[in-house]
């Protein structure tokens, strides 16, 4: 019976431990992807900067290209704003799915601590309750 929850407590330890690889694994893609539309939207920020109106003399054709330039660049700002939210809101995901497996594979890790320590203390019993029956030999004489 003990060595069936063994491998059964190992069994479970595997798979904890690799669903927890797996969940680090999707929490660094998670956090890689946040990263990358942080940087397209202060590459959109630093774009909308460099077409903002200046005060120069310029043909209304210039402006209005500008102005739709402009436009433009708001729509991509607010719409990388929100990419970065759901990616934000990814980044929690991933993280409390690796909190959650790292629980897990904790609590794996304790249940077989305590089988150990149970199967060490049955064994001390055992010897404890063992016939202290000792042979004296001698060497012929």
């Amino acid at each position: 019976m003990a060595a069936n929850r063994d491998k059964t407590l190992a069994r479970l330890l595997r798979v904890r431990t690799l669903q927890l690889g797996l969940s680090r694994a999707e929490e660094v893609r998670a956090h890689e992807r946040f990263a990358g539309e942080a940087a397209l939207r202060s590459r959109i920020g630093q774009l909308a900067e460099a077409v903002a109106p200046a005060s120069t003399e310029t043909a209304a054709f210039s402006l209005v290209a500008a102005a739709h330039f402009r436009d433009r660049l708001q729509q991509s700002a607010e719409a990388a704003e929100a990419r970065l939210n759901a990616a934000r809101a990814v980044v929690d995901r991933a993280a409390e799915a690796t909190r959650s497996a790292k629980r897990d594979q904790s609590a794996i890790e304790k249940l077989i601590e305590r089988a150990d320590a149970d199967a060490a203390i049955k064994a001390i019993r055992e010897l404890e309750k063992a016939p202290s029956v000792r042979k004296i030999r001698h060497d012929p004489c």
